[in-house]
């Protein structure tokens, strides 16, 4: 078992689309909607937005206890003439609150509601 929490999950992919094509994808609402839907989206717009580089999305769970997070995604030309998207998810939710100890020598704790 592993008592270190994590800070997201990131993902790293090489396709052979152009990065115009990708960002399209990631960035306009309605090809986004193909494979992030609205509903899945704490706000209908996107947080964050570098042009042609990065977007980043606030999500929410659709089921209790109804946790939010973000997720960023990063184009950027590869070797081979195509993309590489660069996703990181991480939990972002304001009820995690993570305790450390003033010494350090423990794992950080996250308080029960």
């Amino acid at each position: 078992m592993n008592d270190e929490l994590s800070d997201g999950i990131e993902l790293e992919f090489d396709l052979d689309e152009a990065p115009q094509k990708v960002w399209r994808a990631i960035s306009i609402p309605e090809f986004r909607e193909n494979w992030l839907p609205k509903e899945a989206l704490a706000e209908a717009e996107a947080t964050t937005v570098t042009p042609g580089e990065a977007v980043r999305y606030t999500m929410r769970d659709d089921a209790p206890p109804f946790l939010e997070s973000t997720v960023t995604f990063t184009v950027a030309p590869n070797d081979t003439g195509g993309t590489c998207l660069r996703v990181v998810h991480e939990l972002t939710d304001s009820r995690l609150v993570r305790m450390v100890a003033a010494n350090g020598n423990s794992p950080p704790l996250m308080l029960a509601a």
